[in-house]
Order: C-alpha cells, then sequence, then structure tokens
C-alpha cells in the first residue's frame, strides 16, 4: 500500500521541485551567507568527496544549532557503539556547523575512537540529492525532528538506504503548514523506515498527514537526556566566581522584538536590586554587534564575554557572544528566562536551565516546547509571564525568595531526571537498521 501511495504523488515531488527551479536564485541567495571557508559552496549541489568503498557511514541530519545541541546524547552515543562508522552530521547553516566541528572536537580530545564529520546539506534539488547520497553511501540515514526534504527522501530510497526520523517533533504551527502540502507530504513519509517520535500528540499529527501507524513508535524526547557532567558544573562554578556575588539572571536565545522587553525588564528590576546583572545571550551570532548597541543606547554599561571583559560593578548586561556557553551562563545565573517565548518564535529549550538546577522562566510562546512546558507546569517546576512589565515582577518576587529559587531548582531537576529514556528507546529501535559489524 505504501509503495502504491508513493507512485500515485510522485506528481506532488514534481511540483514542488519545478517550484525549488523557479525559486532557485531566491534560494540560493539565502544560503549563500551560510559559508564556512573549510567548506565549499559547492557541497549545496551535492558535490562533496565519494566516500571509500571500504569506510562505513551513518548520515545524521540537524537544521541548525538547536537541532545539533539537542542531539548531542545522541551523537555522542553514536560514536560509542559503533565506532567502526564515521558519523556524518549535516547542517543547513554555518552555525550549526560550528557547532558539529565543536562537538568533533571535543569527543577527539576525550579519546573516542569514532569519527564526527560535516557536510552542508545539498538543497533539495532532484540533482544535487541524488548525488549526494550516491557519493556519502551512508548505510543509515537519521533526521532529527522534521527536516523532511522530499528530494533527500526519494533518493535515499533509489539508493536503498533507510531512513529513520528521530525525535519526530510536528507543532500544531507546522502540522498546520503541512496540511495545505499533504499529498507531498504523505509521499515524504512513506518514504520513512521508521519515525520515533517525542510525544503522543506529534504521533497523532504525524498519523494524521499521513505517515503508517505500524511505523511509528512514541519514544519520549531526547531533549531529556541531555549530555550534562560534572565539567559544565564546574565551568560555571568558574564563571560564577568571576562574576562575583551580586544578583544575576540570565536570558537565553533572545530574539528581535524580545531583547527591549527584557532590557525595560531588567532596569525595572534594578530599581530593586541595583548590583543586578543580566547576562543576555542573542540566538543569532549575526546580531551580537545590534544587540550591544542596543544596551548602549539604553544607557546600560556592558560588557562582552568574547572579549573575555569582566562585570564591574556598575556593569548592568553582560553579552553572551559567543557560542556554545549558554549552558555555562545558565549555571552561573540564579535564575534563567529562555527567549523565544515573548516573542512568536515558539520558544527554545526550557530544559537547559532546569537541568543546569536553575529556576526556569518563560513567555507565552510556548508553542515549539509546548509538551515539555506541559511536564514542567505540572511538576511546579516553570514559571510564565504574559510581557516584560510581569518578567520584571518576577524576577523581584524571586530575587527576594530564596527558598522559592530552591524549590524550582530541585523541581526542575527532577523532571528531567523522571523524563530520561528517550536515548535507549531510540538506539534499541535503530539496530535493526544498524548492527556494529
Amino acid at each position: 500500500m505504501a509503495e502504491r501511495d508513493t507512485r500515485r504523488h510522485d506528481w506532488a515531488r514534481w511540483l514542488y521541485s519545478a517550484t525549488l527551479y523557479a525559486l532557485s536564485p531566491l534560494i540560493w541567495r539565502r544560503v549563500w551567507r551560510e559559508r564556512m571557508l573549510t567548506h565549499p559552496r559547492r557541497q549545496r549541489l551535492g558535490l562533496i568527496a565519494p566516500t571509500p568503498a571500504e569506510e562505513r557511514v551513518v548520515w545524521l541530519h540537524c537544521a541548525s544549532v538547536g537541532e545539533v545541541l539537542a542531539a548531542r546524547p545522541l551523537i555522542e552515543a553514536l560514536v560509542a557503539r559503533y565506532p567502526a562508522h564515521r558519523l556524518v552530521v549535516t547542517t543547513m547553516t554555518a552555525t550549526g556547523a560550528e557547532r558539529v566541528h565543536a562537538l568533533a572536537d571535543s569527543l577527539a580530545n576525550q579519546g573516542d575512537s569514532g569519527e564526527v564529520s560535516h557536510y552542508f546539506v545539498p538543497l533539495d534539488f532532484p540533482g544535487a540529492a541524488n548525488r549526494f547520497v550516491r557519493r556519502l553511501r551512508p548505510e543509515l540515514a537519521l533526521i532529527f525532528e522534521t527536516e523532511l526534504w522530499p528530494n533527500l527522501l526519494h533518493a535515499c530510497e533509489r539508493c536503498a538506504v533507510p531512513v529513520v526520523v528521530v525525535n519526530g517533533r510536528l507543532s500544531p504551527r507546522a502540522y498546520a503548514g503541512y496540511c495545505k502540502l499533504r499529498p507531498l507530504m504523505r509521499d515524504a513519509l512513506a518514504r520513512l523506515a521508521w519515525l520515533a517520535a517525542k510525544s503522543s500528540a506529534d504521533a497523532e499529527r504525524f498519523i494524521a498527514l499521513g505517515m503508517a501507524p505500524g511505523r511509528l513508535t512514541v519514544v519520549g524526547s531526547l531533549k531529556y537526556d541531555l549530555a550534562i557532567g560534572d565539567g559544565d558544573f564546574r565551568r560555571s562554578e568558574r564563571l560564577r566566581t568571576r562574576l562575583g556575588e551580586r544578583p544575576i539572571w540570565v536570558a537565553g536565545s533572545t530574539h528581535p522584538g524580545e531583547d527591549e522587553q527584557l532590557l525595560e525588564a531588567h532596569a525595572q528590576l534594578r530599581e530593586s536590586y541595583p548590583a543586578a546583572l543580566l547576562i543576555l545571550v542573542p540566538r543569532h551570532p549575526q546580531r551580537f554587534d545590534a544587540v550591544g548597541e542596543l544596551c548602549r543606547e539604553r544607557g546600560m554599561k556592558l560588557a562582552r564575554r568574547s572579549r573575555d571583559e569582566l562585570p564591574e560593578a556598575d556593569t548592568a548586561v553582560y553579552l553572551g557572544d559567543t557560542m556554545g556557553e549558554l549552558l555555562d551562563f545558565y549555571g552561573a545565573s540564579d535564575i534563567a528566562f529562555v527567549g523565544g517565548s515573548l516573542v512568536p518564535i515558539g520558544g527554545h529549550n526550557l530544559l537547559e536551565p532546569a537541568a543546569m538546577g536553575v529556576p526556569v522562566v518563560t513567555g507565552p510562546a510556548l508553542a515549539n516546547f509546548s509538551d515539555v512546558a506541559e511536564t514542567l507546569r505540572e511538576a511546579g517546576a516553570l514559571v510564565e509571564v504574559a510581557d516584560g512589565d510581569s518578567l520584571a515582577r518576577e524576577l523581584v518576587r524571586l530575587f527576594g525568595d530564596g527558598l522559592e529559587r530552591q524549590r524550582l531548582s530541585r523541581a526542575g531537576q527532577a523532571v528531567v531526571t523522571a523524563n530520561r529514556g528517550a536515548l535507549g528507546r531510540t538506539l534499541e529501535g535503530l539496530e535493526r537498521y544498524l548492527q556494529a559489524k
């Protein structure tokens, strides 16, 4: 039945491909800025070095930096479990590529025998997709969350490469968009060997789009299997010592339209706590300078992490303008606000500060993490605010109530601990496709 459905909806993929070709100048302009000197742009056309015949490859695709960070436990587990394979991680963005290289270096320094390398994922033109899969020759293709590129999936099927979606996520907003492309999505989902969904709600939405229930399993969210060790806590402790004993809160993964509200909330907080320090961490590195200028326009003395500047007693904002240190910033703070939630982005990972034992505060826009938010909410481990003014009031309240901060800290860590296990269930499911030979 799945094979007949795939043929029936090939027209949708052909129409999709024709649309891509028509829009190719705009698409190429969009990805032109996502470059690294070590990665030629021809990778976007599937022009990579052919994999040697004797080499075995597992391919994992993560869209950007957030997915790479969330996939870290899976990456580490795959390297440990399948050391004879080379793990190739593809990303769409340059920031994601930087995180892959940093993780690969970290694993190499730890002495892990498996190899991790990176390519940019090809644009989803039929020729580029087919060329990439033929040259890479993976034994298994893994897609993290929702990156369902129809021509890449078709190319994998042609080359007999099983494709598995791990930590499968489909938010209500994304589902509504995909419903407008139902024939195309049904065609894409028919090519999946297995889909490991992170929640029953996600599973229901995938099935409604056309995923066969027999090839779908709810395994839980890999985000709960955070790879946090003693080293992470030690780095946070060292940073906190350098910042000094003062009220500190962090706003992580912030977006345009949100920074202004956060700075206003911080100004209100400093009326009650004049020594309070905000660690402000924009989501995208291209915004670091603009956010720094915004702080200066607001009359707030600024120190920048990238310049190794330490906040002085009258410094109001410490700009986290580096990559890969968000966990350290969370752990060095008394309270954590998770960005993308005061503007209609859908939120970011609420579990990172929770796992570091830091009280978690969020705005109302949580579409991307609704299930995680509900779990934290039920455990009394989440503080929710409607806007910048209510955020300021909550900050004043929490800084004045150490016992409440301790309760939120313990509740958040308990949620993370209680919900671990998705990694083990995912790896168990992958064994049928990838034997450690």
